[in-house]
Order: C-alpha cells, then structure tokens, then sequence
C-alpha cells in the first residue's frame, strides 16, 4: 500500500512523542501490506476498523499506542493507497465530531 502525505503521520508523530513509535510501526505495517479487503487488513493489524462518516464514506480506525489514539485513514483497496486522514486522542474520537467532518 502507498501511504499518501507520510510527511503528515510523522507531523503527527512529532507533536505526540508518546505516539511516535507506533505511528512509525503502522507506516511499515501499511506500507509492506497488499491489503484487497477489510479481511486482509486485520489479519495484519487486528483491532482495525471501518466506520460510515455522515457522508456516507467508509474510512478505516486505527488504535494507535496502545488504544490513546485513533488514526483514521482512507483505505483504497483497488488501487492500493492510503490516505492518513486524522489523528486524535482516544477521548476526541469518543465525542465523534469527526464523523461530521468527512
């Protein structure tokens, strides 16, 4: 999979320290994938998940750092890209407004 913007995960990266190692770990892991399903996709990373946002698009939710962030993702099967749409802490994601956004 071709991760779209990685400069944007290491941003992420960067401002949340205690989250850096796990966001370099998903970046490999989705980088070496050739996911074709949601299936696929969690036999590589298992507590993966696809959520409809209001707009009625399906993105994927990733744990990240041991369950403290979520990362949300576009995952294009067909053509093999990711894009890294959100990172946020547990308790933002919780409050859902995310949803309203994509």
């Amino acid at each position: 999979m071709r991760i779209i913007k990685p400069a944007t995960v290491k941003s992420w990266a960067s401002r949340h320290a205690d989250a850096g190692e796990a966001l370099e770990k998903w970046m490999t892991l989705v980088e070496d994938a050739e996911w074709k399903n949601l299936v696929e996709m969690r036999a590589v990373i298992p507590s993966a998940d696809e959520v409809t946002v209001e707009s009625g698009r399906r993105v994927a939710v990733f744990n990240i750092g041991g369950n403290k962030y979520r990362l949300i993702a576009a995952v294009h099967y067909n053509t093999q890209i990711v894009y890294a749409l959100l990172f946020m802490t547990h308790a933002e994601y919780d409050k859902s407004k995310w949803k309203k956004v994509l």
